[in-house]
């Protein structure tokens, strides 16, 4: 299994130097007015509604990597402080989730006034940033925080307030998760797999997270090959065993259960016998027509691949779309000639 590595240093620093992180300098019980002052996230004036709310000037972006370990240590917290500053956070954070859905809903609709919609949500940011100052290690409050700037543009503040509650509260999976997708639309896919593999740890029921481990490993396995951090097999095993269980979890969605299916073709010594099973499984929950015959597609392929001919042909000869018909033709000019009885 490869160790885990951690979110590049500029990341590291943006969160850790953000005025969010200022006012956490201060501790649990410390109030509004005892640290300093953060600027706003955004500037209040209106935006264009295809324009993202402005961002707080950025901070110089070293190049390179840290270890988790490098991060400051949480601070010792008794479960009573904990339970106090959690029933206080968690009426008021629930008034700016309910804020947020609303105003996440309206983007985009032609036939709500899109300036109005951003002026709210730059609002909504204002609010954000002053909750999180009078609770600055509540962690919980950094989540939704971080989701509505990555939905409205802002990836990199994104990520940086997603870190923050990571540091604060390790074992959160949807944090683990973005900021796993993070790290892979990044370019960072080794990363990013650390990441992915510590959501569905954390959260093993969620088919998505699984998914998005498959995906990513299959994108990417050049590049886990070149870091020396994985082998072939180790690429292949975790790969097909995430598809798996993202189906297994998922067993209404066609779209897990096709993926699944396909990752024999991304196997070095794909099991053709267990790929056939899974493809017939697959053609059970479908109905007739498209859906039907492009699976039997996939199985005439697998036929041939095990030079099963004859019933290869058999299952293309059942083929009758024509929108099928190229794909098709192409499986028949490799059977031969006079395939056997």
């Amino acid at each position: 299994m490869p160790l885990h590595r951690s979110l590049p240093l500029w990341l590291v620093f943006s969160a850790l130097m953000a005025p969010l992180a200022a006012a956490d300098s201060a501790g649990p019980g410390a109030t509004a007015s005892s640290a300093p002052m953060p600027q706003p996230a955004v500037a209040p004036a209106a935006v264009s509604p295809s324009a993202a709310p402005a961002a707080p000037p950025a901070a110089t972006t070293p190049t390179i990597s840290a270890a988790e370990s490098d991060l400051p240590p949480k601070p010792p917290e008794d479960d009573a402080v904990r339970a106090e500053i959690a029933a206080r956070a968690t009426p008021k954070l629930k008034e700016l989730v309910a804020r947020q859905d609303t105003l996440l809903a309206e983007l985009g609709k032609d036939d709500v006034d899109q300036d109005n919609v951003m002026r709210d949500i730059q609002n909504l940011i204002f609010d954000y940033d002053a909750f999180l100052r009078v609770f600055p290690r509540f962690a919980p409050g950094y989540v939704p925080y971080g989701l509505l700037l990555g939905k409205v543009g802002m990836r990199r503040e994104s990520a940086a307030i997603l870190l923050k509650a990571n540091q604060i509260d390790p074992d959160i999976p949807i944090v683990k998760n973005q900021l796993g997708n993070y790290l892979a639309e990044e370019g960072e896919p080794i990363e990013a797999a650390s990441y992915f593999l510590s959501a569905t740890r954390l959260a093993p029921d969620e088919p998505l997270y699984h998914y998005q481990l498959g995906k990513l490993l299959t994108d990417a396995r050049d590049d886990f090959l070149k870091s020396g951090q994985w082998t072939r097999a180790q690429i292949d095993r975790t790969m097909q065993e995430a598809f798996r269980r993202a189906a297994e979890l998922a067993p209404k969605n066609i779209a897990f259960a096709y993926r699944y299916a396909q990752s024999f073709y991304d196997l070095a010594e794909p099991n053709w016998d267990e790929a056939l099973k899974v493809w017939g499984a697959l053609e059970d929950q479908c109905g007739p027509g498209l859906e039907k015959e492009t699976i039997r597609l996939q199985a005439a392929n697998i036929l041939i691949k095990q030079k099963k001919f004859d019933h290869a042909r058999l299952l293309l000869v059942m083929i009758t779309t024509e929108s099928l018909s190229t794909q098709k033709q192409k499986l028949l000019d490799q059977l031969p000639a006079n395939a056997e009885k």
